[in-house]
């Protein structure tokens, strides 16, 4: 069982709070690989810029995480792992990188939303998690592409 700072607990249940409906089940990470990027990204999220994200299919395929799902609940980070909202996943789809959209890449929500931006940063961050991972990353590596809506601030 992974252990959160008291700010996620407290997060999620005012929200579960509002929303007993909902299953008491879910996740908590920040975007990026700083805590900078955490932020940043973060920030985004919260102001209803970024309602996308995506991973390298590898890391679930292999077991390491849990597959993303529709109506999945996540408790957003920022840098310091303090919660900073929730998230629900609207959708979830997997495809080749060169085969990821525009439309998609807008919804990163960063630098200027195009998808030549998109594949730029992804390129390199993908390229870096391939060498921790000790594979060779290629356009045909599979992405695990992720919409959400903020439903907690």
């Amino acid at each position: 069982m992974t252990i959160y700072k008291d700010s996620v607990y407290t997060t999620w249940q005012k929200y579960r709070n509002d929303n007993p409906a909902i299953p008491n089940k879910f996740e908590a990470w920040a975007f990026g690989d700083s805590a900078e990027m955490a932020n940043e990204l973060g920030n985004l999220v919260m102001e209803g810029t970024k309602t996308g994200t995506s991973s390298l299919f590898y890391w679930y395929d292999q077991g390491e995480e849990v597959m993303p799902s529709v109506g999945s609940h996540v408790v957003i980070l920022d840098g310091e792992e303090e919660a900073m909202g929730i998230i629900k996943l609207v959708d979830v789809t997997i495809m080749p990188f060169n085969e990821v959209p525009e439309t998609f890449a807008y919804l990163e929500g960063e630098g200027d939303r195009s998808l030549a931006y998109w594949r730029k940063v992804h390129t390199a961050f993908f390229e870096n998690e391939s060498v921790e991972l000790g594979l060779e990353f290629n356009e045909d590596v599979l992405v695990v592409c992720e919409k959400f809506e903020v439903v907690y601030k």
